[in-house]
């Protein structure tokens, strides 16, 4: 059965032949469930995530990439343990995002799709503004006022336009959908083929592996794109029979912004507050269904991290030469957390994605690791 776009609320499907970003009640959709995918049907000899082409849920021949995917997998002490540690800086643009805006990207292009708009904290944006360039599109981000310099230096650097928005993270959002009538909302928080395009992750960790799933994945979580792509990738290949059991998801996120963590512990009230990692700062996801169900199912949880904590993690990683902006260092705190607390224990194979570069955000570093307040 060929794959559909589906309101994961009322199952309503639509086509993939006519994009779309959402539901007609409003809602994020999600591609039909996909078979995933043997070894054998890897193109070994391409370097990038498209050697898992034949897992995406369309034909797409002429993508548009960069050579995203295919990221170092380093092995690091960390206190008593020895985590893995998924360097997803070394993408094209310095994120994980790349994944899914190549995919994402691709796919529009292939439908006579030229100009997009795109709302972000920073990664996302420079990430499609990238890719825009790299496939020929037109460009137009939105983003939040206090965003990092350095990530709105990129965009610029790429020739999109950019828009910046006064306000919490969601005021970018509403303004781009007020656009949408002009030119496609390429969302990487609403578009499906986006997390067609972090699922790939899944797929490299297993390969990374010898082919068997890791028993456990630590991920910074805001709208949770990289924690619903493992969860669909992983989900493939226990379909496939390629794996004999699902990895534990676990999100981190920062306490002073920690909607899922607060979904899974009914605190709908949890208050918000600045964080360093501002990446994460999205206070309602617009998938928080889904990231609670993929948690739950997993058997994994959610861990709400202090800024102290993020602090500490930034800098011992620093030390060991692994040089990230604050938000991957959520996820290094909150492995901190749970091996502490006995959840994760000695022996078992964790990998901790590091989703962007301390390039992104250079000032911010400095100054949380001389204990100034970074610079608005």
């Amino acid at each position: 059965m060929a794959a559909v776009y589906v309101d994961p609320v009322d199952g309503r499907s639509y086509g993939l032949d006519v994009p779309r970003w959402r539901s007609d009640a409003g809602r994020p959709l999600m591609v039909s469930a996909q078979p995933g995918i043997s070894r054998d049907d890897i193109e070994r000899t391409d370097r990038s995530l498209w050697r898992y082409r034949a897992a995406l849920p369309v034909d797409i021949p002429r993508p548009i990439s960069l050579g995203e995917g295919c990221t170092p997998l380093v092995e690091r002490e960390w206190g008593a343990h020895r985590p893995l540690f998924k360097l997803e800086w070394f993408s094209p643009t310095g994120s994980f995002k790349d994944r899914g805006t190549s995919v994402m990207l691709s796919y529009l292009r292939e439908r006579g799709i030229d100009a997009v708009l795109e709302d972000s904290s920073g990664n996302g944006g420079s990430s499609v503004a990238g890719y825009g360039a790299a496939g020929g599109m037109r460009v137009k981000i939105f983003a939040p006022a206090s965003t990092s310099p350095a990530k709105i230096a990129q965009v610029v650097a790429y020739g999109a336009e950019v828009e910046l928005v006064e306000g919490p993270r969601e005021e970018s959002q509403a303004a781009a959908v007020r656009e949408s009538d002009v030119a496609f909302y390429a969302s990487h928080n609403w578009q499906a083929l986006f997390l067609e395009g972090t699922k790939t992750q899944a797929y490299e960790l297993w390969e990374d592996l010898g082919f068997r799933a890791p028993d456990n994945v630590v991920m910074p979580v805001g709208a949770g794109s990289s924690l619903l792509g493992c969860w669909l990738g992983f989900r493939e290949l226990l379909a496939a029979g390629e794996i004999a059991r699902m990895p534990r998801l676990f999100a981190a996120q920062p306490l002073n912004c920690s909607p899922v963590d607060a979904a899974l512990r009914g605190e709908a009230d949890r208050a918000v507050s600045p964080t360093a990692a501002e990446g994460t700062a999205i206070r309602r996801p617009v998938r928080l269904p889904q990231l609670v169900q993929a948690l739950r199912g997993s058997g994994g949880d959610a861990v709400a991290v202090p800024e102290t904590e993020i602090v500490d993690a930034l800098r011992r990683l620093c030390e060991q030469g692994l040089f990230v902006e604050p938000t991957s260092a959520t996820a290094a705190a909150a492995y901190s957390r749970l091996t502490a607390a006995g959840v994760i224990r000695q022996g078992e194979t964790t990998a901790i994605m590091l989703s962007g570069t301390g390039l992104k955000a250079p000032a911010a570093v400095r100054d949380l690791l001389s204990g100034r307040r970074p610079a608005s």
